[in-house]
């Protein structure tokens, strides 16, 4: 029987480093990816102490926004206490929204139970996070349009809603990248 050989694997020490990753010389060197002009806007520098949103009361502490601080740990030492708006509250006082679901051509008769559907899936989602919120549903006809928080729940709620009734399209389209802001269109076919 003729015996099979084995290759045995070696390690090379001056292969290329896999890209995308920093290496010995970028990191020693101070070199950093440049950012996008709202970076710093949706991902602020951690605040120091506590902040209370003066609207809804949720609470920031240690880069995230939380509902209360009943799970969070004290502070070992005192930190300083604030208050200002959150940014769902801001969003919402100014207008704004970052997920729009357009629903067309609604039977009437699904109109009711679609909307309790959306009521309570975003009460679920916000019971989850206080920044994602529903910000408005309006009933214009057969169609509804709902505004939210957070492009993620929008995208999520589309998703949803083509899953919970049979004959729906759905087409999620994004913004340009200043803006983040997604527009889902679920349609329902006859």
């Amino acid at each position: 029987m003729p015996s099979i050989k084995t290759r045995k694997s070696k390690k090379r020490n001056g292969a290329p480093k896999q890209p995308g990753r920093k290496n010995d010389e970028q990191r020693r060197l101070g070199f950093k990816h440049p950012r996008f002009k709202n970076d710093l806007q949706e991902f602020p520098r951690g605040a120091k102490g506590l902040i209370f949103c003066s609207d809804c009361g949720a609470v920031y502490r240690k880069k995230s926004w939380r509902h209360s601080l009943l799970n969070v740990k004290p502070p070992k030492i005192s930190s300083q206490v604030g208050f200002k708006l959150c940014p769902a509250c801001k969003m919402i006082r100014n207008n704004q929204f970052e997920g729009e679901v357009t629903i067309v051509n609604v039977p009437t008769k699904l109109k009711a139970e679609l909307n309790n559907f959306i009521k309570g899936y975003c009460l679920r989602a916000y019971q989850r996070d206080p920044m994602d919120r529903l910000i408005k549903i309006k009933n214009e006809g057969n169609s509804v349009i709902v505004t939210v928080t957070e492009n993620q729940l929008a995208n999520k709620l589309g998703k949803k809603i083509k899953n919970l009734f049979n004959n729906t399209k759905v087409k999620t389209t994004f913004a340009e990248i200043p803006k983040d802001v997604s527009r889902v269109r679920v349609e329902f076919t006859k």
